[in-house]
């Protein structure tokens, strides 16, 4: 085990969101009225990089409900993902750990999405042994159960992992080109820019090989821990088409960074039967492009903590990877 190495903002405080009473009173007394009685307190969710209102809601009546809600005129494209996501959820299997919808809104200008509440936390960081455990066995839960989804969910037309990462993920590609600035780089991987094109090339290949779904943005902000240990995930705006090793990778690392054996827990998990030999490099090598160059553009809608995050998350899969082909 290594030393533990922690993000800048901590996952569970690193959105900026409005509060209850800010947003617009006929807003208020619609979602109100569609709970069935009015809204006593809001514990706004701290995890999260947007800017949307995020909140479980208890009501006069003993209540409580998730809600989520965004400006359709200042914010869009996150009506755009509310309204997606609605739409996953209530096609995604009935047993899966995630929050199961309940109703959608559009009043005052505002799309809201109502889902059941968990009472949960975010996990700590370092990983907690427990916390862990839980998360990778409710995943490999969740990776059998979308190896073979439902027909309504894929009807969708759901995106494919392989397509998202030639439009949106390979970035050393660019960079090589002179396309994009060359991000900051660690001295181990100083001169490496030919390798890490090489690996990234391979995650559409390998993606396309895979038809079932995954979750597709695992990462610890995603998850929580209920009072009886159990692992739930949430927000399923980005589900795609795609090998369930690929959420895995993005997960673990956090475990990386926690000073635990990624490898080991990256290989013993059962979402990477069958996964070739090297797709945990080419996913490191993705994702270290991506996170290090969104981090110089992140977008003023994001939470500001946004590029701090991306850098640390970079920062960490260019360090596994340069650990795992001896670059040191």
């Amino acid at each position: 085990m290594s030393r533990p190495t922690l993000p800048p903002v901590p996952y569970h405080a690193s959105a900026l969101r409005p509060s209850w009473p800010t947003l617009p009173a006929a807003l208020r007394a619609a979602v109100g009225e569609r709970l069935g009685a009015s809204v006593v307190t809001a514990r706004v969710a701290g995890a999260g990089f947007t800017r949307g209102f995020a909140a479980v809601l208890e009501t006069a009546d003993g209540g409580r409900a998730f809600v989520k809600a965004a400006p359709a005129a200042e914010q869009p494209h996150l009506v755009d993902w509310y309204a997606r996501e609605a739409a996953i959820l209530d096609r995604l299997p009935a047993d899966l750990p995630a929050p199961r919808p309940r109703w959608t809104l559009y009043d005052a200008g505002w799309f809201v999405l109502c889902t059941d509440a968990v009472d949960g936390h975010t996990p700590r960081l370092p990983w907690v042994a427990g916390e862990l455990d839980a998360t990778l066995t409710g995943y490999a839960e969740v990776a059998a159960a979308l190896a073979d989804p439902p027909a309504e969910l894929t009807a969708l037309g759901l995106p494919h992992l392989a397509d998202l990462a030639r439009s949106d993920i390979l970035w050393w590609e660019e960079v090589a080109a002179g396309r994009e600035p060359t991000p900051p780089l660690p001295p181990p991987a100083r001169g490496r820019l030919p390798e890490l094109v090489a690996l990234e090339s391979r995650l559409p290949r390998y993606a396309a090989e895979v038809n079932g779904l995954i979750h597709g943005d695992l990462r610890v902000d995603n998850v929580l821990i209920d009072a009886d240990g159990r692992a739930w995930f949430c927000d399923w705006t980005w589900v795609c088409s795609g090998p369930a090793w690929f959420d895995l990778a993005g997960l673990l690392l956090t475990a990386y960074a926690s000073g635990l054996d990624a490898d080991r827990l990256f290989a013993a998990h059962p979402a990477t039967a069958g996964a070739p030999p090297d797709a945990l490099d080419a996913t490191l090598a993705a994702l270290a492009g991506y996170y290090l160059t969104g981090a110089a553009a992140a977008p003023p809608t994001a939470s500001p903590h946004l590029p701090a995050h991306q850098r640390w998350s970079g920062e960490q899969a260019l360090d596994w990877l340069a650990r795992r082909q001896g670059w040191r």
